[in-house]
C-alpha cells in the first residue's frame, strides 16, 4: 500500500476508483450467482476469473476516458481543484448508469433467465404496458430508494477519496516518471480491454465454454451482454406471419402433431435399440468446398481426383446447397438445422440466439468431438458448439503437437492425422466433426509437405476459364484433396474405420464463372456461393450412389441420424434425404446476405427474391432457356415463392425459438 501512495496522483485515483467499481461488480456476481443458483451449482472459480475479465474490460474502458479526459488541462482533477466537483458529478452519472444496468439486469434475468441485452429496448414499444407490469411486479419504491443511497454514498466516498489523494505529498512529482506511469496504465488498461494474450479479443462467447448455461449467465455482466447483442437490433420475426406460414411449413417439414398457436415443428424419429455397436460418425466441415472448382463436375483441372474416386464409392449428393455464404453460417445450419438468416452478423455472434437444440446431442451412446486447427473463439463459434452440444470435447491449435502455419493454426494435413489418432484412441462409439481451414486465403501449402505434394501452374487464361483466381488458390483447393487422401489412407489403418459413415460436406461454395459446366444461373443468379458436394461414405455400411435431386445442408443430421439407427428429435428445417417413402418435393433455401436476397432451389428452378430491391426472378437450373410464363410454370413460381417467404419468416422465428431440450 505504501507503493500506491507514491504513485502519481492521477493514476492513484483512476485506480483507486476502478477498483471500488470492480469490487461493487464482483458482489454482484456472488450475489447474482447465490440468489439465482437453482440447481445448487458448486461455488466455481472459473466463472468467477473469466466474470473479473469481462468487468476489466468495462471498467478499462471507463478509465481510458477518465485518463483522456484529464489530458485537457481543465479537466486535470489536480491542476484545476474547481474541476474536482465536476469530477465527482461525472462519476455519480457513471455510477447512476451502472445501477441502471446491474438493476435492470437482474430482473431482466428474473423475468426471462436471460441476462440483459439489446431486445429489453423492444419493451419500449408498449411502454405503459411494460411499466405497469413492472409496478405490479417489483418493489419499485424501494429499488428506487436503494439506487438513491447507493448513488449517495460512492459519490461521496468518491469527493472524500480525491481530496485525499489531491493532498498526498508523496506522489511522483518528476514528469519524466509521472510519464512512465501513464503509460504503462494506459497499457493495461487496453490489455484489459482485449482481455487476452492471444490472436482473438475476449468475446462473450467464451462464457459459454462451461456447458452450463446458468454458469455462462453467471460469468456475464449487463454491459458486455447488451453491447454484445446491439447489432440485432431489427426485430427478427414478425409472429403474425410466422403463424400464417405454419400451416404450409408443418406440411412441409412432416410435422407430426401440428400446432398453430403453440408453433411445434417437432418430428420425434424412433428406431428399436439394437444389440449391435452403433457406427461412429466423422462429418467433415470442408472449407470453400466448391462444387464446380472440383473434379466431380468435370473441371478440367481434375483438383480433387481422390474425393472424386470416394464419391465413386458412395453416396454422392450433386445439388446440395448451403443456405448461406460463409463460414460461420455453414456450421450454424450443419450443427442446427436452420439457416442463419441474420443480415447484420451470424448469429454466432448473437448471445439471444445461442442457445440451440441440435440432433447431435440425441447420439447419447457417442463421445462428441469438435476437431479445428484454429481457435474456436473464432466467428463466437465456440458458445454455439460449447453450449448446445453436451459434453463436447474441442480441439483446436493449441492442443496439437504441430505448429501453426498461418493464421487458421496448424495445416489441414496435420488436423486430418492427429483427429485420426484421437479417434483410433476412443473406447466408445463417436460423433467427431472435423472443420477445415487451408483452403483459405493466404491458400497456406506447408514446406513439409512440398516434397510430397506437387504444385501445378496454368495460365491465367486457362485458370480463369475453370474458375480459379490463380494458381495459389488452384493449389489449396488440390491441397485439400491431398489431405482428404492422407486422412482416409490413415483411418482405414485403423480398427474404427469399418464401422464409420463419414460425410463430407463444403461449409459454402465460392462465387464466380463456372463457364459451361453448369447453367448460367449458377453464376448470374449467383448460386455458386452456396453449391457444394455432399458425400455420405462408408465402404461397409453404404452402397455406392449419386443422387441427383435438390438437398440442403440442413438435411445432413437428421440423415446421419437414420443411417446410425438413432432415434432423435427433429426441430429444425432438416430432412431425412434417405426416406424413400417421402415423394414430395425437396427444396434448397437460400438466404444470401450479401445481396441481400432469399430464394428456393427446386430439381428444375431458382426463384429468389432480392430484400432491398423487392426485385424477382425465376430461372431455369437445368438449362439456359428462359422459363416461359403459362399455367404450369408460374404455378410452382407462385408455390415457390409463397415457401420461400414461409421459410424466410419461419427461420427468423426459430433461431431465437429453438431452444435445446433439457435430458
Amino acid at each position: 500500500m505504501r507503493f500506491l501512495n507514491h504513485l502519481p496522483r492521477l493514476v492513484r485515483w483512476i485506480l483507486g476508483t476502478l477498483c471500488l467499481f470492480l469490487f461493487a461488480m464482483t458482489l454482484y456476481r456472488l450475489f447474482f450467482f447465490v440468489h439465482y443458483n437453482d440447481t445448487n451449482e458448486r461455488f466455481n472459480g472459473s466463472v468467477f476469473l473469466l466474470g473479473l475479465r469481462y468487468d476489466a474490460r468495462v471498467l478499462s474502458i471507463m478509465g481510458l476516458i477518465m485518463m483522456l479526459l484529464s489530458v485537457i488541462p481543465v479537466f486535470h482533477p489536480f491542476k484545476n481543484q474547481s474541476t474536482q466537483k465536476w469530477w465527482s458529478f461525472f462519476i455519480g452519472l457513471l455510477v447512476l448508469i451502472f445501477l441502471f444496468f446491474y438493476g435492470a439486469d437482474f430482473y431482466h434475468y428474473d423475468y426471462l433467465k436471460q441476462r440483459l441485452n439489446y431486445s429489453v429496448l423492444n419493451y419500449t414499444e408498449d411502454a405503459g404496458i411494460s411499466s405497469k407490469m413492472m409496478w405490479e411486479t417489483y418493489p419499485i419504491i424501494r429499488i428506487t430508494l436503494f439506487f438513491l443511497l447507493a448513488l449517495f454514498l460512492f459519490v461521496r466516498w468518491h469527493h472524500r477519496f480525491i481530496k485525499r489523494v489531491s493532498a498526498n505529498v508523496k506522489s511522483i512529482q518528476k514528469s519524466k516518471l509521472n510519464t512512465f506511469s501513464h503509460i504503462i496504465l494506459i497499457t493495461v488498461l487496453v490489455g484489459f480491454i482485449f482481455g487476452r494474450v492471444g490472436q482473438y479479443p475476449l468475446r462473450w462467447s467464451d462464457a459459454f465454454v462451461f456447458s452450463d448455461n446458468f454458469k455462462a449467465n453467471a460469468t456475464l455482466n449487463p454491459f458486455q451482454s447488451f453491447f454484445s447483442s446491439m447489432d440485432f437490433t431489427k426485430k427478427s420475426f414478425d409472429i403474425k406471419k410466422v403463424k400464417t406460414a405454419y400451416p404450409e411449413i408443418a406440411n412441409y417439414l412432416g410435422v407430426t402433431n401440428p400446432d398453430t398457436t403453440n408453433l411445434n415443428y417437432e418430428r420425434l424419429i424412433s428406431f428399436s435399440d439394437s444389440t449391435s455397436t452403433k457406427p461412429n460418425i466423422v462429418l467433415v466441415i470442408c472449407e470453400s468446398f466448391s462444387a464446380y472448382k472440383s473434379s466431380m463436375f468435370g473441371n478440367k483441372l481434375n483438383p480433387t481426383p481422390y474425393f472424386n474416386s470416394m464419391c465413386n464409392n458412395g453416396v454422392f449428393f450433386e445439388r446440395c446447397f448451403t443456405p448461406a455464404f460463409g463460414t460461420a453460417r455453414g456450421v450454424w445450419a450443419t450443427v442446427t438445422g436452420i439457416p442463419d438468416v441474420t443480415l447484420a452478423k451470424t448469429s454466432s455472434r448473437n448471445p439471444s440466439a445461442v442457445d440451440q437444440h441440435s440432433i447431435i446431442n440425441d447420439f447419447n451412446a457417442h463421445n462428441k468431438l469438435y476437431f479445428l486447427g484454429g481457435s474456436a473463439t473464432w466467428a463466437n463459434i465456440r458458445g454455439l458448439l460449447s453450449n448446445n452440444i453436451d459434453n463436447l470435447r474441442i480441439y483446436e491449435e493449441d492442443d496439437f503437437q504441430s505448429s501453426k502455419v498461418d493464421v487458421w493454426g496448424i495445416s489441414d494435413k496435420n488436423l486430418f492425422l492427429q483427429a485420426n489418432k484421437v479417434l483410433a484412441s476412443q473406447s466408445k462409439p463417436f460423433f467427431a466433426i472435423i472443420q477445415t481451414a487451408d483452403n483459405h486465403r493466404p491458400y497456406t501449402i506447408p514446406e513439409e509437405d512440398l516434397n510430397e505434394f506437387n504444385k501445378v501452374n496454368y495460365s491465367s487464361d486457362t485458370l480463369k476459364k475453370y474458375g480459379f483466381d490463380n494458381n495459389e488458390q488452384l493449389n489449396a483447393f488440390r491441397y485439400t484433396d491431398f489431405n482428404f487422401k492422407k486422412f482416409i489412407e490413415a483411418a482405414k489403418k485403423e480398427k474404427y474405420f469399418t464401422n464409420t459413415i463419414f460425410v463430407f460436406v463444403g461449409d459454402h461454395g465460392l462465387r464466380g464463372d463456372a463457364g459451361n459446366l453448369f447453367p448460367k444461373s449458377f453464376s448470374k443468379q449467383g448460386i455458386l456461393a452456396e453449391h457444394v458436394p455432399l458425400l455420405f461414405y462408408s465402404p461397409t455400411l453404404l452402397k455406392p450412389k449419386k443422387v441427383r435431386a435438390v438437398c440442403s445442408q440442413l438435411d445432413i443430421l437428421p440423415s446421419i441420424a437414420t443411417l446410425a439407427k438413432q432415434s432423435y428429435s427433429n426441430t429444425a428445417f432438416g430432412r431425412n434425404l434417405f426416406d424413400t417413402t417421402n415423394v414430395q418435393q425437396r427444396y434448397a433455401f437460400i438466404a444470401d446476405p450479401d445481396i441481400p436476397s432469399i430464394g428456393l432451389v427446386s430439381d428444375e428452378f431458382y426463384y429468389v427474391r432480392n430484400l432491398k430491391t423487392k426485385s424477382k426472378q425465376f430461372v431455369s437450373v437445368v438449362n439456359n432457356n428462359p422459363v416461359l410464363s403459362n399455367p404450369i410454370n408460374d404455378s410452382i413460381k407462385n408455390n415457390m415463392s409463397r415457401l420461400t417467404e414461409s421459410l424466410y419468416e419461419t427461420a427468423q422465428y426459430l433461431l431465437l425459438n429453438n431452444k435445446k431440450r433439457k435430458q
